[in-house]
């Protein structure tokens, strides 16, 4: 069953071109070559889990939620909000709060370590290892991530990620590997990191609202396809308002889990 879900899945990212605007099959050029190998890399990614619960079965929900997940990724990177996103900077805002907000913490909700271990080999169980092992270091995590989110935020570069199928996949790596980075750190962090989790999910809300309200009250467009001033205020408003809704009700949760956490030791005191 769960084999027969993605090869129809598959199937449909290759052969939906209403659905997926920048499909494999109906791009050309270098954006065809760019858009074959993104999705190739998310089904790749998605067989070793399917693969993987085979030997290593998880909770229904988590596997389900893991099927959601991929669906909405290939929809985001793939789907017409791609190239929406090519003359609108609020529907190239929603595209990024997409991956940082809603992807990657029900990534991380999914807890696939286990499928993709068993799916993946001895080698590839250290690459895993080896690639999360920066999880254990919430505040580092969100520097990266806060990093790469201004990083592409910058005009040059962000018209580059526009202009540039390439560059702008690369934009799309940047923005998952460290997006899941963060939501992993904080959402798994252990007792002792429990208050860096905190400051982490803090951090991340105040840098990005701050610089939501830069792009909502700037006085002229920033960027070159954001034809209207209104546009790039709208994108602004999506980061700065939307955008934080995760990362406030993250921070409820991280702060009364350490809130109970202290109070546990007061009472053992």
């Amino acid at each position: 069953m769960r084999i027969v879900l993605f090869l129809s899945v598959m199937l449909f990212t290759l052969w939906a071109p209403q659905a997926l605007a920048h499909n494999p099959v109906t791009s050309d050029g270098q954006e065809r070559i760019a858009s074959g190998l993104t999705a190739l890399l998310v089904l790749v990614f998605w067989l070793l889990y399917v693969v993987g619960t085979r030997r290593s079965p998880t909770r229904v929900w988590r596997r389900w939620l893991f099927h959601s997940t991929a669906v909405i990724t290939i929809i985001t990177i793939l789907g017409p909000l791609d190239e929406w996103a090519e003359t609108s900077a609020a529907a190239h805002m929603t595209q990024h709060m997409f991956m940082m907000v809603v992807i990657a913490p029900l990534f991380a909700l999914t807890k696939p370590l286990p499928q993709l271990y068993v799916a993946s080999g001895r080698y590839g169980r250290k690459f895993w290892n080896f690639a999360f092992k920066i999880t254990r270091y919430p505040m580092f995590c969100a520097y990266l991530h806060g990093f790469m989110i201004w990083f592409w935020h910058i005009p040059v570069f962000y018209m580059l990620a526009v202009e540039d199928p390439w560059i702008h996949a690369f934009e799309h790596a940047c923005f998952l590997i460290t997006a899941v980075w963060f939501w992993w750190s904080v959402l798994y962090a252990n007792t002792r990191k429990a208050p860096f989790a905190l400051l982490a999910l803090l951090f991340t809300l105040m840098h990005t609202g701050f610089l939501g309200a830069l792009l909502t009250f700037a006085s002229e467009p920033l960027y070159g396809e954001a034809r209207h001033l209104q546009d790039q205020q709208l994108a602004g408003l999506i980061m700065w308002v939307l955008g934080g809704i995760p990362y406030i009700a993250a921070s409820i949760w991280a702060g009364n889990r350490w809130y109970r956490q202290l109070r546990r030791r007061m009472l053992e005191s």
